[in-house]
């Protein structure tokens, strides 16, 4: 690992109070891991209570087809549920303001038709998950099957068959960006055309998605323990879907092993799950299996760019025409809608470049495949990995570097802050700089004075990749998108308890990013509670203050941002009754060294505790009957959120015998703003690379004419291991952003944004000795060897030309 020291732009605002080895900027251990490396977590998967009954699904096996009937056997009536059982509950009706936008009703079981393989269409219900799905293949359906629209440009043809009746057409949404483009594409020198496309893949987390729900008497409530990353976001949907009062519904989530957008999505069979738990007023429980989320979870990252660039002669940026599809599914989801992402992908296009002309055409089309869902990027993902291959494009027409004609066109850092062409809101940052240690650090001028090709005959190349990672989405921006649900405030409590500890408690949930010692550390800053005293608890409905979830990065901004403000409330209620007890006045005291000092004298946060709850007769008279405890909320000074950066940059070796690549370097130079725990900032940065690599190289859940999924088991979906991953090298830029708490930015998502740019433009690199070029992901073997092969013919057929219609040799 590669450690370079931060570049301050500006100072951080912080108290005194808390020792460097346990606040912000410290790399403590993770909270987490004394449960979890220790197997003692608690998921969905672990909960048990008496009567607990498994429920299992039948799944659509057609893409798309009317169903003619449904039977199930005699005596199971109350074991086995169809549609029309489900007395009450409403489908997933996901509505958008976005003008021309097109509402699609998701039913939780299929009633008339189904729209795509692994929907469900049954519900089956038993002692255990096995007897439950036995009882599936009780289940006669007889279906009467439709063509299937398996592609964006199927989707799109005047005569194609269409999913939603009611629509006219296959299109959620078209929409359009065009800032003027005309005069540039009349008189630009270089123009250049790419046609890229990315697959569609599914997300793994390490737990799939599960719910289980039961009533609770006592309170009068639905109880459901959901994996999910919004458990607000999940008892807004159940309550509209089942036609209950949001306060009769208790949302808690437990240990989530992983959710990478896919568990921030009401599901069907949430609501399936919940609507037995109020009937029958016992315990039932689902777990997706891995199969099941192979073929009916929700998909991600399909994208088709046809883009046409601009530029003067040494490769300047003039303008940029585009036109987008994404093929989004069957159904929208709930709350993000089926076109978050091409709405996401229009206006993050021009990424961290000057740019004066851009006109863009976006298509969200529906097909017969599982509904789109946001993925770790949320779009920038193809969006980098077009533009990028678009830059080293442009670098090759015009006979440069491709580092060089990037450096020159990424946004200066005395440019910040900076407002782009699609009102992206840059608020800090040297991207330029980030470029230039990416490059020295892969040893770009070494590497080009050395052989094309190693000892074992394969091609070596060299890419890279810049991007931005907008976080902490204002409402207005998510308004401007057409949510159904707005985010606003996020809101913590923090309180100083008898005994002395701090608890602290959001909405928010902890997927796996370390939230609950972040918000810790955070919580420490500014309080001077020692770390191992502060307690942070998440995501239950009945106990923490709203926050719409851990989406977007947005986590250390927005809840950091509301831990900081409660936090400081209590500091000051802290500091007024350790100067009464000392008797001193309030400035006169100060947190260290976990107690609160004044000059020789301390008290210990136990004092303070111990004052307030048990002896108030030592309290000052004017205390604050507002008690050591505050709800707080936060949002950035600016409502376009904060920009992270970083750029990547790739050594890779590539076989033309066999198509396999290997990485043999990969540095990563990223910007977060303040760091609050470099450890975990890493870990985030690795675990997204790791993802990256695998859009890059291997994932890909490929359908066939029918509408049928080609990769229903992990023999047929490659996950990258530990084998096929480099050894990340990262280093550490720390440019404040000026409107948020502390400097911070979030980081959640950009380590998987730039990998596929930044791998494809090294293979390109490596194979242009060859003339090949690949434009398409995963860049598979066989995409590598048609490559090859593409060129050798090309080159042939040249060769014929220029000697008359004879080979030469």
């Amino acid at each position: 690992m590669v450690r370079r020291p931060a570049s301050m732009t500006m100072e951080l605002d912080v108290s005194e109070t808390t020792s460097p080895t346990e606040g912000i900027g410290a790399r403590v251990l993770r909270k987490e891991d004394a449960r979890h490396l220790r197997g003692r977590g608690q998921f969905v998967g672990d909960l048990f209570m008496a009567g607990l009954q498994e429920v299992a699904f039948l799944r659509s096996p057609v893409a798309h087809a009317r169903i003619v009937s449904r039977t199930r056997p005699a005596g199971h009536d109350h074991a086995i549920f169809f549609l029309d059982d489900l007395k009450g509950v409403l489908p997933i009706v996901t509505r958008s303001s976005i003008p021309g936008y097109k509402v699609s009703d998701y039913p939780v079981l299929a009633r008339e038709k189904v729209r795509f393989v692994g929907e469900p269409v049954a519900m089956c219900v038993s002692k255990n998950r096995a007897a439950a799905e036995d009882l599936t293949e009780l289940v006669e359906v007889d279906y009467d099957e439709l063509p299937a629209i398996v592609s964006c440009n199927g989707g799109r043809k005047a005569d194609a068959v269409q999913l939603h009746d009611s629509w006219g057409d296959n299109l959620f949404l078209e929409t359009s960006f065009d800032s003027g483009i005309g005069a540039i594409a009349a008189t630009a020198p270089v123009v250049v055309d790419l046609d890229v496309s990315c697959a569609r893949q599914t997300m793994h987390p390490l737990e799939g998605k599960g719910v289980l729900a039961f009533w609770d008497h006592r309170a009068g409530q639905l109880v459901v323990h959901t994996s999910t990353q919004v458990p607000h976001l999940i008892r807004a949907g159940l309550a509209e879907c089942l036609g209950l009062p949001q306060a009769v519904i208790r949302v808690i989530a437990p240990d989530v092993g992983g959710g990478f957008g896919y568990k921030c999505l009401l599901q069907p069979e949430e609501i399936a799950v919940a609507w037995l738990a109020t009937t029958y007023k016992t315990p039932f429980r689902w777990t997706e299996d891995r199969r099941e989320h192979l073929v009916a979870g929700a998909n991600a990252r399909q994208h088709h760019y046809k883009i046409k660039a601009y530029a003067d002669t040494r490769g300047k940026l003039l303008g940029l025409d585009a036109e987008v599809s994404v093929d989004t599914g069957a159904y929208s989801v709930w709350p993000f809608t089926a076109c978050l992402e091409a709405a996401q992908a229009g206006g993050n296009l021009p990424g961290p470049y000057h740019l004066t002309a851009y006109r863009a055409k976006v298509f969200s089309v529906a097909t017969n495949k599982p509904p789109f869902a946001p993925y770790r990027g949320v779009a920038r993902p193809g969006v980098c990995f077009a533009m990028e291959q678009t830059i080293d494009a442009i670098a090759k027409a015009v006979g440069r570097e491709a580092w060089e004609v990037r450096a020159e066109n990424l946004v200066a850092a005395s440019a910040m802050p900076y407002t782009n062409i699609t009102n992206k809101h840059y608020d800090s940052g040297d991207y330029p700089g980030a470029l230039l240690e990416a490059k020295e650090m892969i040893g770009l001028d070494a590497f080009r004075a050395g052989a094309r090709r190693d000892a074992l005959g394969r091609y070596l190349g060299v890419g890279f990749a810049s991007y931005t990672e907008q976080s902490a989405h204002g409402t207005k921006v998510f308004a401007a998108w057409g949510l159904p649900l707005v985010p606003g405030f996020d809101q913590a409590f923090v309180k100083l308890t008898p005994d002395g500890a701090l608890e602290v408690r959001s909405g928010i949930h902890t997927i796996g990013q370390g939230l609950e010692t972040t918000l810790a550390q955070i919580a420490g800053e500014v309080t001077g509670v020692p770390y191992k005293d502060i307690r942070v608890t998440l995501g239950d409905t009945a106990t923490t203050p709203f926050s719409t979830g851990a989406y977007a990065s947005r986590g250390i901004v927005m809840t950091g941002g509301a831990v900081a403000r409660a936090a400081e409330v209590v500091a000051l209620r802290i500091k007024a009754i350790a100067a009464h007890l000392l008797q001193v006045g309030p400035n006169a005291v100060a947190f260290k060294n976990g107690r609160i000092h004044a000059g020789e004298a301390s008290v210990s946060y136990e004092d303070i505790g111990r004052a307030w709850y048990i002896r108030p007769d030592q309290l000052p008279d004017d205390v604050d009957r507002g008690g050591l405890e505050a709800t707080e909320g936060y949002k950035p000074q600016v409502d376009g959120g904060v920009f992270s950066y970083a750029s990547h940059a790739v050594r890779v070796a590539v076989d033309p015998e066999t198509g396999l690549v290997e990485i043999l370097d990969y540095v990563i130079v990223e910007d977060c703003g303040k760091m609050v725990n470099p450890m975990i900032v890493e870990g985030q940065t690795y675990g997204g690379a790791a993802q990256g690599v695998g859009t890059a190289l291997f994932e890909e859940s490929p359908y066939d004419d029918s509408g049928q999924p080609l990769a229903s088991t992990l023999l047929d979906y490659i996950l990258p291991g530990p084998v096929e991953l480099p050894k990340f090298r990262i280093a550490h830029r720390e440019t404040l952003s000026p409107y948020s708490k502390f400097g911070i930015k979030g980081v959640g998502e950009g380590g998987a944004i730039a990998p596929p740019a930044a791998i494809i433009n090294a293979i390109n690199d490596a194979l242009a000795p060859l003339n090949a070029t690949l434009r398409d992901a995963p860049m598979s073997p066989t995409r590598i060897l048609k490559a090859i092969a593409a060129a050798k013919t090309t080159a042939k057929a040249a060769a014929v030309a220029q000697v008359g219609g004879r080979v030469s040799a």
